[in-house]
């Protein structure tokens, strides 16, 4: 039985030490500089890989991470792993109850979103296969639907944290491009299943294609259907009889790898089945929010770096950076996403603006690109020119979606919540103990100070919004929204909870102060514009807090403008 010697064993857990360090470092420096963390740990393998270290230091290069022998085998599954467990953590995210709540929005966006750039995509890598980087060795329609299909992908944590750091999060558009983004995943991993089948993958198995397509389509029904509910009938017996958080943990890993093997064994891959089982695991209410956290914070914080870190070992940047390349694959990637995006935003019925914030938050890639890219290059279909020009674009591309969201949306003047209030529309006590007694509560003081609103109307629109998503964005506020198409002018109407009210927050805290958003559907910007002053407010908790103490609007203006910033004194 062979073994690693003393000598590589030291090696390995160097390599390994100094990748992770580099990886976690510039990863931190990434997101210092507001960026996603996968830039940085990208580039730390371009540091130490050929692109820089092996070509200063030929010497200590090879000897940290050599490209012959057992070593490079070990890395190769210990990243295997890393990126399995990663798609663990971004099947997570993906919210199938999302895509229902704004179904019609949601799959007008989502498909334009796909199909528009898989068709941009697939036309010139049919046409001009070599000019696009193919492998003269594999099939040049395989090459041409993988490459259709790496374009059309948005990355969906890459957009969720665009949103939340944009304050847009539980807005109307933010929701549509979350569910729109949900949507893009899910159906571009069902597509590259197939792809993954039809490069040869399938072959090592030893299934006949239309085997594994069956198969894997059996698997995804499966597993959204009948897996779902069985992990969610699962999860309280272990959460009852096992150790917190060791057993939680340690069935979502069963589990996860369980459903890897068969997708690998089927053909596919193994990242695909663990994409699906985190779908599967993610979408279950006995899912604390907790586990999530320390399950995302441990494949995060030291496997997904690992993983990025080692794409720059792979390849030399500097020799295959081919900027002609670069330039098509921007430009395909970019117009088809925003062509299809906005035209079918514009469909749904958005303004132009909102549209085209929507295009440039659904044109945020990131790592599913580069994982498409990684597959396509170790199968042989695509050359190290495009595997270069496809991270290129989805850093390009996640770096700048958030800044042109804000320019699509413009800088409007700031503008103050409680501006929209008055003493009438203040319940010091709403006396709720749950959150449809709020809003009905707020939506009666509402109609009492601004008598063309119906208490009723406003109520149930507030309400139907909250069943499709709470409206808590956590601090102990909760912000619900009517729009209505009867008002031309926005309203406020603001409420104390004392003893708290559950609005679903992210924190889990309950709702001590609830502001109910009344604003005109001809004008949706007010919306995100009130909702930034909101956001703003509950940034300090101190003024939080003296907010819920306040008695009575005077003391509530009092403890605003005791606390007001420089933005809000000229807003």
């Amino acid at each position: 039985m062979s073994q690693l010697t003393h000598h590589e064993i030291v090696v390995l857990l160097v390599s390994l030490g100094v990748l992770l360090a580099a990886a976690r470092a510039l990863g931190e420096v990434a997101r210092r500089l507001g960026q996603p963390a996968v830039i940085g740990e990208i580039a730390a393998g371009i540091l130490l890989g050929p692109t820089v270290l092996q070509a200063a230091f030929p010497g200590v290069g090879e000897w940290l991470f050599p490209r012959e022998g057992p070593l490079p085998q070990v890395m190769h599954g210990i990243t295997t792993i890393a990126i399995t467990l990663f798609l663990l953590v971004a099947g997570m995210e993906v919210d199938l109850s999302t895509i229902w709540r704004r179904r019609v929005a949601a799959l007008s966006v989502g498909v334009g979103g796909m199909v528009v750039p898989f068709a941009v995509a697939l036309v010139p890598a049919l046409l001009a296969p070599r000019l696009m980087g193919w492998d003269e060795g594999s099939s040049v329609k395989v090459f041409a639907l993988f490459l259709a299909t790496a374009l059309s992908i948005s990355a969906l944590p890459v957009v969720a944290k665009m949103l939340i750091d944009l304050q847009l999060f539980r807005t109307d558009l933010g929701m549509t491009i979350v569910a729109a983004a949900v949507f893009n995943d899910l159906a571009g991993w069902m597509v590259f299943a197939m792809v993954l089948a039809l490069m040869g993958h399938a072959a090592s198995s030893g299934l006949e294609l239309w085997h594994t397509i069956t198969l894997t389509l059996v698997f995804v029904a499966f597993m959204l259907v009948a897996g779902r509910w069985l992990i969610d009938r699962s999860l309280p017996w272990v959460q009852a009889h096992t150790s917190f958080p060791g057993g939680v943990l340690g069935f979502a890993l069963v589990i996860t790898i369980a459903c890897a093997a068969f997708t690998e064994w089927i053909g596919v891959h193994a990242i695909f089945g663990a994409f699906i089982c985190g779908v599967a695991l993610g979408d279950s209410r006995h899912l604390r929010p907790r586990t999530r956290e320390i399950i995302e914070q441990f494949v995060s914080f030291i496997f997904a770096p690992l993983f990025f870190a080692s794409i720059g070992l792979r390849v030399d940047f500097a020799a295959n950076f081919d900027l002609g390349l670069v330039l098509v694959v921007l430009a395909l990637a970019t117009v088809g996403k925003l062509a299809g995006c906005v035209v079918s935003a514009r469909f749904a019925g958005f303004r132009s603006r909102e549209a085209w914030a929507i295009g440039f938050g659904m044109n945020a890639r990131g790592a599913m690109e580069i994982i498409l890219g990684l597959l396509a290059l170790e199968a042989g279909l695509i050359n190290e020119r495009l595997f270069v020009a496809l991270v290129v674009m989805a850093l390009l591309t996640s770096i700048t979606s958030g800044m042109l969201v804000q320019w699509s949306l413009g800088k409007p003047k700031p503008v103050r919540f409680w501006a929209f209030a008055s003493s009438k529309s203040f319940v010091p006590d709403l006396g709720a103990t749950n959150s449809t007694e709020a809003i009905r509560a707020l939506a009666r003081a509402a109609a009492d100070a601004n008598p063309d609103l119906d208490a009723d109307a406003v109520a149930e629109v507030a309400l139907a919004r909250e069943r499709l998503m709470g409206s808590g964005i956590g601090g102990g506020i909760a912000v619900p929204h009517a729009r209505l198409a009867t008002i031309d002018a926005p309203a406020v109407a603001i409420g104390r909870v004392p003893g708290g009210v559950d609005f679903d927050a992210p924190d889990e805290q309950p709702a001590r102060l609830v502001i109910l958003l009344i604003t005109p559907a001809s004008q949706p910007e007010y919306q995100l514009r009130l909702l930034a002053s909101v956001a703003q407010t509950a940034q300090s908790p101190a003024t939080v807090e003296r907010l819920v103490e306040a008695a009575s609007w005077t003391e509530f203006l009092a403890a605003l403008n005791t606390d007001a910033t420089p933005a809000q004194e000229h807003g």
